[in-house]
């Protein structure tokens, strides 16, 4: 039966590199994060990301981050794959619960979901999902 997790998380560590790659506005960079989540998803992560900007603009970034703490009273960790874009000025963010990584209770997950940013700036999940 898949499951429907929501809640917030806040960056407490955002430390990007020098871009790597500059040409005309276009430059790629490399960002290390670190979050804590609440919510149905309880618990910290660190991610590794890689971004895309035109001038001072995010435009996309895809990243490999792992969670560790709970979900619905289960304690484990497991590994997303995100992938962030924009369309007509619209941002995007998805990510993928990668299989195979699920720890602890987390062993055998598997899902996927969405990353909101609100007017605010703060950021909120959503989390569909299945533990086999």
């Amino acid at each position: 039966m898949t499951k429907h997790a929501t809640g917030t998380f806040v960056l407490d560590v955002f430390d990007a590199d020098e871009p790597y790659d500059v040409h005309q506005e276009t430059k790629i960079a490399r960002v290390h994060v670190e979050k804590t989540f609440s919510g149905d998803l309880t618990g910290t992560s660190t991610a590794e990301l890689l971004t895309v900007a035109t001038g001072e603009t995010p435009r996309a970034y895809v990243a490999i981050e792992r969670f560790e703490g709970s979900l619905d009273g289960r304690s484990g960790g497991f590994v997303l794959q995100h992938n962030a874009g924009g369309e007509n000025g619209e941002p995007w963010l998805s990510w993928k619960i990668t299989e195979g990584t699920g720890t602890g209770d987390l062993a055998g997950i598997t899902g996927e979901g969405q990353i909101i940013i609100g007017p605010d700036g703060g950021h909120s999940y959503t989390l569909d999902y299945t533990i086999a």
